[in-house]
């Protein structure tokens, strides 16, 4: 309970004990595992002054010399206001806090704690706009992201509120009945008949989501496609890692979309903000997505991936990574090749 209170720092003031579990706990689902720990282990530095076992096996400077970083480290931490809460704010307090002791020891403790080293931190140029770009149709804010709704790197599934005004006035009649009927039978504890309706109201393209507080909420369903950039398909050497990064960007968060129209499988090809942060420049200089210069011919997308090109960071590790758009058709042809062999023995 001391290490949540001491994450916590000044942000998070609860006044009983059941509200600091409560916000502690919340607090523990916000951050990442290696910024949990390094908090952990500044805490323990300030009551015992010992720096954490196996350290020295990631750096080379002697014990003498880690416990004057913790002590540094310790400063910073409560000097920052909120403490860090992403592996990216925590590394950059540790390399600004650090900055003036030895590279390999900064990077040791770094990847001690996983978090990210100083080549792969990005520095973001795009903000979100204050009007609407050319060419975007509509726009949208969605509730928070559910990580099972990320597809890959590049596309994901999203809800957006029947009650925005842009909603509101085109939910068709069948769906708005079904909302009630649904309703009705889960008062009634038929939550048989509550799913089968439930699953004709997605077919439509909406849902109804439930909250503990019994709060029922109908909401459109949406299929986007990041706009300008193409990340490896899962099947792909470091298909896995772009899923993962996208999922770690938008899981819980509430998205600005601007949609600047669909794709040949009903998607919405759109620009992704997050937190005010642009959603391609962050997959593209991290790495982990090529710019889709097919579709998009922004430079600025160009250049994030060739900086990105130039630090070796995610997919740019490997020497010649195969483009995600060359492996679909390859794999299209394969596949036409079984059906057509199929096919032949199938008819004899």
């Amino acid at each position: 309970m001391f290490v949540l209170r001491f994450l916590c720092g000044q942000w998070c003031k609860p006044t009983t004990d059941e509200d600091l579990e409560s916000e502690a706990y919340q607090v523990l689902l916000d951050v990442n595992v290696g910024v949990a720990a390094l908090a952990h282990d500044l805490f323990h530095f300030e009551i015992t002054s010992q720096v954490p076992e196996g350290l020295s096996k990631n750096v080379v400077s002697s014990k003498k010399a880690q416990a004057n970083w913790y002590r540094k480290l310790l400063e910073a931490w409560r000097a920052a206001k909120p403490p860090p809460k992403t592996p990216e704010e925590a590394a950059r307090l540790v390399i600004e806090t650090l900055k003036r002791h030895q590279k390999a020891d900064v990077e040791g403790l770094l990847a001690f704690y996983g978090l990210p080293l100083p080549h792969t931190l990005v520095q973001l140029t795009a903000g979100a706009p204050i009007s609407l770009p050319a060419g975007v149709k509509y726009e949208f804010q969605t509730f928070p992201v559910d990580s099972r709704a990320i597809a890959d790197g590049d596309g994901m599934t999203v809800y957006v509120s029947t009650t925005d005004p842009r909603e509101s006035s085109c939910v068709p009649r069948e769906v708005q009945v079904a909302a009630v009927q649904r309703s009705q039978a889960r008062v009634e504890k038929n939550y048989t008949k509550a799913d089968a309706i439930h699953e004709k109201i997605i077919e439509s393209g909406y849902r109804v989501l439930d909250f503990q507080n019994n709060e029922e909420i109908l909401v459109r369903i949406y299929r986007i496609r990041l706009r300008g950039i193409d990340a490896p398909e899962n099947a792909m050497p470091y298909g896995k890692e772009a899923k993962e990064e996208l999922t770690k960007i938008v899981k819980g968060k509430c998205l600005r979309v601007l949609v600047y129209g669909e794709d040949q499988y009903g998607r919405c090809v759109a620009d992704i903000y997050c937190d005010g942060k642009f959603v391609q420049e962050l997959m593209l200089k991290k790495g982990f997505a090529w710019h889709y210069a097919t579709y998009d011919q922004r430079p600025e997308l160009a250049r994030w991936e060739k900086e990105a090109q130039a630090k070796r960071v995610g997919l740019w590790a490997s020497s010649n990574p195969e483009k995600p758009w060359e492996w679909r058709k390859k794999n299209k042809k394969k596949g036409q090749k079984r059906i057509r062999r199929k096919d032949k023995s199938e008819s004899r």
